[in-house]
């Protein structure tokens, strides 16, 4: 295996770039064309870690990314709370008023909406930031300019038409760590996460009862997401977050209720909160 190597989607400067440099400094970063890849570079040991966005403060969940972590064959093992800063780039010689079209990733898109709308921009969507800052700079075209890093416009030689484009100014992306192996997070080592999948069947009250658990055992979930798995609408999958160890008494027993009335569920990972979990806790006391 690749010893201190971390895969990320995208090409070099993307954001998902700058959270591996971020929480791994001292490591190599592997772009990847898609979130499979990513997933698979770890798997073939071309990489040891991944390093997968899962969701943004303004844009909400990344797509197709919770259709993917279950079969993904990985577990994830930490998390990382990357301010994203938005920097809108352009091939030296353009300007504010000649640019027509800005390219980026969706999600980047979507952050930055407003500034788009307010100054008459039409949005080329990307498979990701940095990859859209390559292309414009070799476009070379004063009409075509990038939403991407700073980074990524310093690497491909883009001029900064304007800083900080994004609509909210506390803009964040929250990040999970994946490996091959689940890490042995000890129960009394501080405040932890932990991550499952579990299915339900489409009937009144499914949810209501199999989430029931927690509530009635004081467990706080923290992120619940819902889709479709098999196309018929009949079952519906769910990815959850929730504070706690599963060794822990009520989480226990809340994981124990989930299960007898769930199909199937299935812990992605138990791993240590981020300290930015914590101290955004404590500001909104």
């Amino acid at each position: 295996m690749t010893d201190k190597t971390i895969a990320f989607q995208g090409a070099p400067g993307a954001n998902s770039d700058m959270a591996c440099r971020a929480v791994y400094p001292d490591w190599s970063s592997l772009p990847c064309s898609d979130f499979e890849e990513t997933f698979a570079a770890v798997v073939e040991g071309r990489a040891q870690l991944a390093m997968i966005p899962i969701e943004n403060s303004s844009a909400g969940r990344v797509a197709d990314i919770h259709h993917l972590l279950p079969g993904s064959g990985l577990h994830i093992i930490g998390e990382h709370f990357q301010k994203i800063e938005h920097q809108l780039l352009a091939p030296k010689g353009a300007s504010l008023e000649t640019i027509t079209t800005v390219h980026s990733h969706i999600q980047a898109l979507g952050q930055c909406r407003n500034y788009l709308r307010s100054h008459g921009l039409t949005p080329a969507t990307h498979a990701d930031t940095a990859g859209a800052a390559a292309e414009v700079a070799e476009r070379g075209d004063p009409a075509h300019a990038a939403i991407a890093s700073a980074l990524a416009g310093k690497l491909y030689g883009l001029e900064t038409l304007a800083t900080d484009v994004h609509d909210l100014k506390d803009n964040t992306t929250r990040f999970i760590i994946m490996a091959r192996e689940p890490i042995d997070h000890p129960q009394d080592a501080g405040p932890t996460v932990t991550s499952f999948v579990f299915r339900v069947r489409s009937v009144p009250a499914a949810l209501y009862k199999a989430l029931g658990g927690f509530a009635t055992n004081g467990v706080n979930i923290v992120k619940l997401e819902s889709y479709i798995v098999d196309g018929s609408f009949r079952v519906a999958q769910f990815y959850a977050d929730v504070e706690g160890h599963p060794e822990e008494r009520l989480v226990r027993l809340a994981l124990e209720e989930l299960a007898f009335f769930s199909r199937e569920v299935r812990i992605l990972g138990v791993y240590p909160a981020s300290d930015f979990r914590q101290s955004h806790k404590a500001g909104s006391d």
